[in-house]
């Protein structure tokens, strides 16, 4: 984690059934400055109540998880009307699924395999903007 807590650096919560994926995640997003990982599940129910209770500002998902989805975690989050912008990392890249994701409340969606440096340079920006005004970045949809 490469951040000052008092800079309000941007919390970001991962939830990926894959440990090494999840801490590969966790050390590239983690690297990035204004960016704190304030925590890490690998199923959407334990996600849900860590999310609130770390006040995460940027949920990054899998759509597959262990006992259940993403997409249910998605719901979950624009039910509880969660301010954490959303992004989903998935293998799961068809126009499918990028549509059932902004439907489901995601505002950014990346491939893992081809734009995971996209997804990283996506967090930079928000941690930038988020740093830049103080308070929690509530950007446009980009899916």
């Amino acid at each position: 984690m490469n951040s000052n807590p008092s800079q309000q650096a941007l919390r970001v919560f991962l939830v990926e059934d894959a440990i090494p994926i999840r801490h590969r995640m966790a050390a590239r997003f983690g690297a990035i400055e204004g960016v704190e990982i304030v925590g890490e599940a690998e199923e959407s129910g334990t996600a849900l109540a860590c999310i609130d209770a770390t006040e995460a500002d940027v949920v990054v998902v899998d759509l597959r998880l262990t006992g259940g989805t993403g997409m249910e975690l998605l719901r979950g989050l624009a039910q509880s009307m969660s301010p954490a912008i959303t992004i989903v990392l998935t293998n799961h890249s068809g126009a499918w699924f990028r549509q059932a994701c902004l439907a489901a409340g995601a505002q950014y969606f990346f491939d893992k395999t081809s734009e995971f440096d996209l997804a990283c340079a996506t967090i930079r920006r928000i941690a930038h903007e988020h740093c830049a005004r103080g308070l929690n970045y509530t950007g446009a949809h980009h899916v």
